[in-house]
């Protein structure tokens, strides 16, 4: 039986994870996942394989920044496997996602096109000012990028579109950063350089054993 995880939006049957679809995308399918029914209601399953929020729950996160009314960015929305789930929890909220590559947005805009609370934006997470005339404060940022320099990438636009005490996610691709040192290491530096411009680490999170050298980072903008 389908029950309510602690985490508001979020449900679960044991170990497995859902999203209640919402109404305007009802009977539709973003990456393949599975679709069930209870008391006439219609839930997405949400693999953890295929999505580093969804693996974060699984692994026991404590932090979980986003409500129906959240406004949030989302940077590295990719083809919109976590952004679809995240539309499903903020039914009153709004989500800005952002993609670069042009083909993938493609498939972001076609997601986007049944979940009117997805804006997608073409753009680099690199120029945060790019989408400023669309983007307007927000309540939690989180961020799945592979640039090397990911974590000023997340410093530039917290800086841009956070509210004070607002949350963030950041996923630490440590190999991205520096295929050189040890992850462990990488893990430690980036809370350094958010801790020194500012930001509380509430929470880190191994994504292990569904990603390997990734860590999920909890933090609130002070």
């Amino acid at each position: 039986m389908i029950q309510k995880h602690a985490f508001p939006g979020v449900y679960h049957a044991g170990s497995k994870l859902f999203t209640k679809s919402l109404p305007s995308a009802k009977g539709r399918r973003v990456y393949g996942e599975k679709l069930v029914y209870q008391s006439q209601e219609e839930y997405r399953s949400w693999n953890c394989y295929r999505s580093k929020l969804a693996a974060a729950i699984s692994k026991g996160c404590k932090s979980f920044p986003f409500n129906e009314k959240s406004s949030v960015l989302y940077l590295g929305a990719a083809s919109g496997t976590t952004v679809s789930h995240l539309s499903d929890i903020l039914t009153k909220g709004v989500l800005y996602a952002v993609e670069i590559s042009p083909t993938i947005f493609l498939d972001l805009l076609k997601v986007s096109k049944t979940r009117p609370n997805i804006i997608p934006l073409l753009a680099d997470a690199n120029k945060p000012n790019a989408y400023k005339p669309v983007v307007g404060n927000c309540d939690g940022l989180y961020q799945d990028v592979s640039q090397r320099n990911q974590v000023e990438i997340f410093i530039k636009n917290s800086d841009t579109y956070l509210k004070v005490r607002g949350y963030g996610m950041l996923i630490v691709k440590a190999r991205s950063i520096d295929v050189t040192t040890s992850p462990s290491v990488v893990y430690d530096r980036t809370r350094l350089q958010l801790e020194e411009r500012g930001f509380e680490v509430m929470e880190s999170v191994d994504l292990r054993p569904f990603y390997k050298d990734h860590l999920a980072l909890f933090v609130k903008s002070m």
